[in-house]
């Protein structure tokens, strides 16, 4: 057995390309099926090609309206990622405007959200860092 992706549905395209591009995911392919009427974006981090995320956006209908049945991205639990440093990356993040839903006060563990409330958990590799701010007295906001 070998893993191959994990898909979630998208409802905005270029809001999440632009959330998974600050979280530091490139896109490494594409497929757009015009008879099915929706696009593949498989996107994986920098050297890790072997895991990828796959962006399934099927096109709204005629009438211009909006994929339904998407929200809360709860359901489907989270993505994991390790980064190299916990705190540049929530400030990235941040930085590009995604709330950063449970801060990294321990230096090892944070939670965002993409555009479609999917659940991504940004753990620090190799170990805690040592706590600090601002990120050491923020709250958590929304859920994660």
């Amino acid at each position: 057995m070998h893993y191959l992706h994990t898909m979630i549905r998208v409802t905005d395209i270029d809001a999440t390309l632009r959330f998974f591009d600050l979280l530091g995911l490139k896109e490494v392919r594409r497929k757009e099926v015009e008879a099915g009427r929706f696009t593949l974006v498989f996107l994986a981090a920098p050297g890790d090609d072997g895991a990828e995320v796959e962006l399934t956006w099927n096109w709204p209908p005629e009438d211009g309206s909006a994929p339904k049945g998407y929200s809360g991205g709860r359901n489907f639990g989270h993505l994991a990622y390790a980064v190299d440093d916990i705190y540049e990356s929530c400030r990235r993040l941040q930085d590009g405007g995604v709330t950063i839903n449970r801060p990294p006060r321990d230096g090892r563990m944070a939670f965002v959200r993409s555009p479609d409330g999917i659940s991504i958990e940004l753990l620090q590799k190799d170990g805690a860092k040592a706590p600090a701010e601002p990120w050491a007295s923020m709250e958590n906001v929304g859920s994660w």
